[in-house]
């Protein structure tokens, strides 16, 4: 690869599809100065969306106040959702956009069952705020998260009658992994999870006293009194915490066919000495081709580089999202989106064609440039606006007879291997 291509493929992994302004910028700065840049932290504030309609009902409420309730939590869900990918459009040129999604799939949770837009934007925030440091502090936040004690029938963990499904799932699918814990472990672990509840209308967790079971437990090799921060610290200290974070980073940044380089587990538990050590690691432009685009990162990318306004484009952009079957705050399971060939179905590439045009169509300045290049370089136009390195002998067979119709051109160029794939 070039110095340029370097950096191109750094962009495309770190961040939602980068613009040629920012590929240009990060191949005149040097690939060490772009990363500095792109780990920079970011300050968001996630909106306020007001009162919890569902917290609000009172006891005994109506049917149509219920109804009302209910259209106005799905109101606000909308909104969030609006928000957040404006966000990301806006703002997707460096690392925090991206690995708050990528938090937001690791710790997956769903506005279908927590029903209130207001709580998920409060785990998002939580994301934010710590997800760029070591995960010490982000395992603490989360395990107090209301949004997450919801989502796993946390608020059903009693001293009375244990729930194990978010002591499960936080070993095995937020910290851990299979096969690093036992069922005595979880037994332990719920019990020291036992008494938190959610305030909806306060829109946080706290611990009921008299819901809490006190006694002590044997939890990954420690036997004593343990509170919920003391679990968060013997899950972060575990020897498998850290090869099994680094191989979910690598899953998602970096390859689902090669194995994670050691320079990620050498980092330890900070996120950003692991995404550092992941860009700059030589081996990593060797990856280029091996992930195919998430929705969410092909549709935001495709925003970004079409100079499409997020919110002239809202209902086109939330349709397509839907169309493509990935919406954030609405993930299929705590386990997440699937990665890989999953989205490389026959339906999956006919929604991008159909979302690619509607995009297109909110995108004049990209289509006016694409017509006032030559013909003969109207290929490498189009590579240059997407961020494609190039384009194969076959992709280009394609793209060539619609060449004449920047509009049609780009479209087809958005359903390309190059380009869905990366």
């Amino acid at each position: 690869m070039t110095d340029r291509r370097v950096v191109a493929h750094v962009l495309r992994r770190l961040t939602f599809g980068p613009t040629a302004a920012e590929v240009d910028a990060a191949a005149r700065d040097g690939l060490p100065a772009t990363v500095d840049r792109l780990l920079a932290p970011a300050s968001v504030e996630p909106p306020a969306l007001g009162p919890d309609p569902m917290a609000s009902l009172a006891k005994g409420a109506s049917r149509e106040d219920r109804q009302k309730a209910r259209q106005a939590a799905t109101k606000q869900a909308t909104d969030a959702l609006a928000w957040w990918v404006g966000q990301m459009a806006a703002h997707g040129g460096v690392a925090t956009e991206k690995l708050t999604f990528f938090w937001h799939g690791h710790w997956a949770t769903s506005v279908q069952k927590v029903r209130s837009a207001g709580l998920m934007l409060g785990q998002q925030k939580t994301l934010r705020r710590y997800g760029l440091s070591t995960t010490g502090p982000l395992v603490r936040a989360m395990l107090r998260d209301p949004a997450l004690i919801l989502w796993l029938d946390g608020q059903k963990n009693t001293r009375k009658a244990p729930n194990e499904n978010l002591a499960r799932e936080v070993m095995e699918l937020f910290t851990l992994g299979v096969g690093n814990y036992t069922e005595d472990d979880v037994k332990a672990a719920a019990r020291v999870l036992t008494g938190w509840v959610v305030d909806r209308a306060a829109g946080a967790g706290h611990l009921d006293a008299k819901r809490h079971a006190t006694a002590p437990v044997t939890l990954l090799g420690h036997t004593g009194p343990l509170d919920l921060d003391g679990f968060a610290d013997l899950l972060v200290r575990h020897p498998a915490h850290v090869p099994f974070l680094a191989a979910r980073v690598w899953l998602r940044y970096g390859s689902t066919s090669q194995p994670a380089p050691a320079a990620l587990t050498a980092a330890g538990n900070d996120v950003t000495a692991m995404l550092r050590a992941l860009a700059l690691d030589p081996a990593f432009p060797q990856t280029a081709g091996h992930l195919v685009k998430q929705p969410v990162e092909w549709l935001v990318g495709a925003v970004r580089q079409l100079g499409v306004d997020p919110a002239k484009g809202r209902k086109q952009i939330l349709a397509g999202l839907r169309a493509l079957g990935q919406v954030p705050f609405r993930p299929p399971s705590v386990g997440g989106w699937p990665a890989g060939e999953a989205w490389l179905t026959t339906a999956a590439a006919q929604a991008r064609l159909r979302t690619g045009q509607a995009l297109v169509g909110l995108a004049p300045a990209v289509v006016q440039q694409l017509a006032e290049s030559g013909a003969a370089d109207r290929l490498d136009a189009l590579a240059h606006v997407l961020a494609v390195d190039a384009w194969t002998d076959r992709t280009a067979a394609v793209l060539t007879p619609a060449a004449k119709d920047p509009r049609r051109l780009l479209a087809i160029a958005l359903a390309t291997p190059e380009y869905t794939v990366h």
